[in-house]
């Protein structure tokens, strides 16, 4: 009988694990705004952390992202994927360590055509010093952390 209370409880965790997830990207608490409302296209043809525009958004990823301009949504709706930061917009340093932090959007980095957002301008320095490892432990550990 304990085998079979056993088996039941492992059934039962293993299907309430995903709703323990959580979202894939990034918002803060009183909004559902990406990267609090920043254009995520600017930061690859601007350099620079420009606060999108309210009336300018498109939803992807159960988010709301803003953008700055028509034309920075639009090549944002052709391909998402390519102009998202890396790990729904949580600190890429702390992903790499397993925890869901939130950032500072003038910390920042573009590596290999991929966005990368840190928590501080000092832990972007940390995080830069090595890219590499941080960037394969955070890949690994950003999937099992959030609901995709």
């Amino acid at each position: 009988m304990k085998f079979v209370k056993s088996i039941l409880l492992s059934v039962a965790l293993l299907f309430a694990l995903p709703a323990l997830a959580d979202d894939p990207i990034e918002t803060g608490t009183f909004n559902n705004y990406a990267i609090y409302g920043y254009d995520t296209v600017a930061f690859f043809t601007e350099n620079k952390a420009v606060k999108g525009n309210k009336k300018i958004t498109h939803e992807w990823r159960g988010a709301e992202w803003h953008f700055s301009s028509e034309a920075n949504r639009d090549m944002f709706k052709a391909d998402p994927v390519k102009y998202a930061p890396q790990y729904g917009g949580y600190c890429a340093y702390a992903m790499s360590d397993g925890r869901l932090v939130g950032i500072d959007e003038d910390a920042f980095t573009i590596h290999e055509g991929k966005l990368y957002l840190n928590y501080s301008k000092s832990v972007m320095k940390e995080w830069r010093s090595n890219m590499a490892q941080f960037i394969a432990e955070a890949d690994a550990l950003y999937p099992t952390l959030v609901d995709l």
